[in-house]
Parts: C-alpha cells; sequence; structure tokens
C-alpha cells in the first residue's frame, strides 16, 4: 500500500509521467494507469460467472440432495464429500471435488435464512421447556425447567419439575401469573404435543383439550412457532440457556423441589435489577409497562391436573400410570377418579375425595396409607404381621409395647382391642394418640376403651375416670383403711 501511494503521488501531485513513473517504480505502464483509477487497490474482481462445464449437468441433482436435508437431522446431512462421492457412484461424474466443494458451500449460504428484527409490544410472553441436572435429597435426577420470557422487558419466570407432563406445564402457567401479578395477553409456544394434538394441513394447530381448558380458564392466546424454527421464540430459547448456566450450576442441591423452586423463583427477583446490554432501563423499570398491560389474573387458579376413571382393585388399589396408591377398604372394587397434580395423587368417588397421596414418579411402586386398611385389618387380625401397608409405617415404641401387654392378657382379643387403638389415629392426631398410650401403660389400663378415655380426657382437658369393674382382666387396685397406728410409724422414736 506503501508503493501504491508513492506512485499516484508522483503522478498526480509531483507530475511525472506515467513512463518514468513506471520506470522509476519497476512497474509497467498499464499497472501504473490502474493505480491512478482507484484510490486502494480494489482487488481481484470476477466480471463473469465461474463457469463449470463439468459440473453444469449436475448442479440440479446437488440442488435436490441440499434441499432434501433441510427435513433430517442435522448430523446425517450429506457433507460436500459425500456429494461428491455420489456423483461419481450414481452419475458417472468425471469432475473433481473442488468445483463440487465451492458450489456445496456457496449453495448452503443461499439457502441460509435471513430474519426480520422484531419489535415487542408490552404484555406478551413466549414460554419453552429445558432440561438439567440436580439434586434432591441427595439424589441426583433430571430436573425439567419451565421458563417463561417476556420480551418486551426481558422479565423472567423459571419453576421446575420432575417431569414434562401437562400437570407440570399447567401448574407452571398457574405459579408464572402469579410471579408476574397477571396473565401475558398471548404467549408463544414450540409445537409441544402437551399442547397441540395435531397441525393441519393448512398450519392451524389443534389444541389438546386440557391446553384449552387452560387457555379457557385464563384468557390468553396462543401462538406457536414453525416447526424446527427455535428462532421464533428467541427470547425464551436464550433464557432456557442463561437459566441452565447461571441459577442450575453448580447442579444445585435442595432437601425438597420447594426448596428449588424457591432459590429459582429468588434468582428471578434479582435478576430484575439487571441493566442489559442497548438499555438505560432496569428489567425491573421495564417490566411495569408489561405489568399495565397483562391481563388479570382469574379468581382461582387452573386445576393443574391429569384426570382419569379407574376401579379399585379387590386389594383397595388405584393404579395411575405405572404406580398404584391406596383407597379405603370400603371402596375396594368401585369405580374412582384419579386426579394427578404434579406433587400429589387425589382419588375421588361420587364427587368425595376419599384419598390423598405423595405423587411417586419412580416405576411400579406401591403407595400406601396404612389407615385405609385397618377396618379390614380388626375383621382379619392374622394379617396383622404379613400387612404390607403396615410394614413401612413408623409408630412410637410404646405403641408395640401397648400391643404386647394386650396380646400377652387377651390374646387373640387383645390384637383386635390393638387394631381398635390403630383405628384412633382415623381420627386423632399421632401425638394425641401417643401421649394417651404413655398414661394407659403408667396406669397400668391396658385397654382400647382406656386409651379412647384418656384421649378424649386429654382434649376436653378433664381429668380422666377409670372404671376396672368391667375389665376382669386389668389389675384391681387394693386401698387398705386409714389407721392411726400407721401414721405412728412415721414419728421419730423419741415423740412416740
Amino acid at each position: 500500500m506503501n508503493v501504491y501511494a508513492r506512485v499516484r503521488r508522483a503522478v498526480q501531485v509531483e507530475g511525472i509521467s506515467v513512463r518514468h513513473a513506471a520506470r522509476e517504480f519497476g512497474l509497467s505502464r498499464k499497472t501504473v494507469r490502474k493505480m491512478l483509477m482507484y484510490s486502494a487497490p480494489p482487488g481481484y474482481q470476477r466480471s463473469k460467472p465461474v463457469k463449470r462445464p463439468k459440473l453444469g449437468p449436475w448442479l440440479g441433482v446437488i440442488d435436490q440432495i441440499l434441499e432434501d436435508d433441510e427435513s433430517q437431522p442435522k448430523k446425517q446431512r450429506h457433507t460436500a464429500k459425500r456429494i461428491y462421492d455420489r456423483l461419481k457412484e450414481e452419475h458417472h461424474f468425471t469432475g473433481g471435488y473442488t468445483i463440487v466443494k465451492d458450489y456445496v458451500r456457496q449453495a448452503r449460504l443461499r439457502h441460509k435464512e435471513v430474519v426480520v428484527p422484531l419489535a415487542h409490544p408490552p404484555g406478551h410472553a413466549q414460554a419453552d421447556f429445558g432440561e438439567a441436572r440436580v439434586v434432591i435429597a441427595g439424589v441426583e435426577q433430571k430436573a425439567h425447567f419451565l421458563c417463561f420470557d417476556l420480551p418486551h422487558s426481558d422479565d423472567a419466570f423459571v419453576v421446575a419439575f420432575p417431569a414434562e407432563n401437562t400437570e407440570s406445564f399447567c401448574e407452571g402457567h398457574n405459579q408464572a401469573f402469579a410471579h408476574f401479578g397477571g396473565v401475558p395477553r398471548s404467549i408463544l409456544y414450540d409445537n409441544t404435543g402437551i399442547a397441540v394434538k395435531e397441525i393441519t394441513g393448512s398450519g392451524e394447530r389443534q389444541p389438546t383439550e386440557a391446553f384449552a381448558k387452560l387457555q379457557s380458564h385464563s384468557l390468553f392466546e396462543a401462538k406457536f412457532g414453525r416447526p424446527g424454527k427455535g428462532n421464533d421464540k428467541g427470547h425464551v430459547e436464550g433464557l432456557v440457556g442463561y437459566a441452565r448456566r447461571n441459577f442450575l450450576a453448580p447442579v444445585p442441591q435442595a432437601a425438597s423441589w420447594e426448596e428449588l423452586n424457591a432459590h429459582l423463583a429468588e434468582q428471578c427477583r434479582r435478576r430484575r435489577e439487571r441493566k442489559l446490554r442497548g438499555h438505560t432501563e432496569t428489567i425491573a423499570q421495564r417490566f411495569e409497562r408489561d405489568r399495565e398491560k397483562l391481563l388479570p389474573q382469574p379468581a382461582a387458579p387452573y386445576e393443574a391436573c391429569q384426570q382419569r376413571a379407574t376401579r379399585a382393585s379387590s386389594q383397595a388399589l388405584v393404579r395411575y400410570e405405572t404406580n398404584d396408591y391406596s383407597a379405603p377398604v370400603a371402596y375396594a372394587h368401585q369405580r374412582v377418579l384419579v386426579k394427578a397434580f404434579v406433587w400429589e395423587v387425589v382419588i375421588a368417588c361420587a364427587s368425595q375425595v376419599i384419598a390423598r397421596h405423595r405423587r411417586s414418579y419412580a416405576r411400579e411402586e406401591m403407595v400406601f396409607d396404612p389407615l385405609h386398611y385397618l377396618a379390614l385389618l380388626e375383621q382379619k387380625t392374622n394379617a396383622l404381621d404379613q400387612a404390607a401397608p403396615l410394614a413401612a409405617w413408623e409408630l412410637p415404641a410404646e405403641f408395640g409395647e401397648l400391643r404386647r401387654q394386650m396380646e400377652a392378657r387377651l390374646a387373640k382379643r387383645g390384637r383386635r382391642e390393638y387394631v381398635q387403638v390403630l383405628r384412633l389415629l382415623e381420627t386423632f392426631a399421632l401425638s394425641e394418640v401417643h401421649r394417651a398410650i404413655r398414661d394407659a401403660l403408667r396406669l397400668r389400663a391396658i385397654s382400647f376403651d382406656a386409651v379412647k378415655h384418656l384421649v378424649l380426657c386429654a382434649l376436653d382437658q378433664r381429668p380422666p375416670r377409670l372404671d376396672l369393674e368391667n375389665y376382669p382382666h386389668l389389675p384391681l387396685a387394693e386401698v387398705a383403711s386409714t389407721r392411726a397406728a400407721d401414721y405412728e410409724a412415721l414419728l421419730p422414736a423419741g415423740a412416740r
């Protein structure tokens, strides 16, 4: 470039001729004239398109391969080398690899999508699921976290669940609406099977029944991106990666899912104080414009559950997915309705809730409530020791001592009375029954009636009155008559 400038100055300022400049700088006169035409070297400029006489007949074949690749997985698309090999094997191509490689590179550039910059009015949202590893109660597992982003303000909400299903999808919306203080006017999704049942030939989305109910309840408009086009909802796609890198790294450890989600919610609130690139306001300041445009929250949250009608088995078990949940034995063989929420399973019969259980995400697990089987065990006392619902039931040691003494004194009848004591837990709290059993053991009143009486007296705050005449198997207290001589024994020898 230094020689280029000196040549131009010598001719145009100092006035030397082209011939003289060519001789002085060791250049041809043609080169000097080109230097005078341009203030900087123009570089090589092709005046005509590249001619590919050997490749020309096969351009349509290459274009068709590249077009077909658009619908294939990225890792299984053709490389330029593979296209060259196919041209040789299938079409007897005689040209070289370089002209194929150059054409494929240019063709792919032509096929790259060009996007339009978008403006985002306040009051609208985008939503998507992401995945990350977490440790809950010491167990490492996969978390499915649902992200909501308000593109106008970049405000965000993230909540994690054990599974990506309809229940978590709907519950995530409930929590997001509570976090934002309103319902976005529209929410943009990908074409998840949770929300979209079918895409018609015209591109119209047919919503699932659960998603249609959620929309009807909350009144937001649903929008969907093009299949496989993540840039249609680029804000929430970016939020998924941001949350994974910033909220969930290092791998979070929490005692429960509730604790993990409290951590995520706090991170979202702290993020509101940030000023993002290109903005002079914080996220919180811009969120106020979003808040003004949000729809009001529904009077009550949407019932975020899957419902399924089924029948309780002969063992009073109700199956949902692969797990069995117990119901009271009185409802065995009856039709019931299962409501599966994210964190619990509710069983109802004839519009009455008959059982509630923690939701299990294991496989082929039996989830029991021991109280459901006590009425049956009262009739079948011989099954008491082998009853699976009671196997993992941890009761205070006094319960076992009470049973031992009951069976020692009353044999089989004592076992039945012990089950009757357990049935008090159907009505009273464990702490109340436990206290009554301790008192019964202290008073040596070993019977169901005595324990029940002590429970009621404690609740009524009155002293117990145990009449043991109807219980000949119980030890009777002997109270002798008072005599003056008995008191003399307590006096010092000199005072008698």
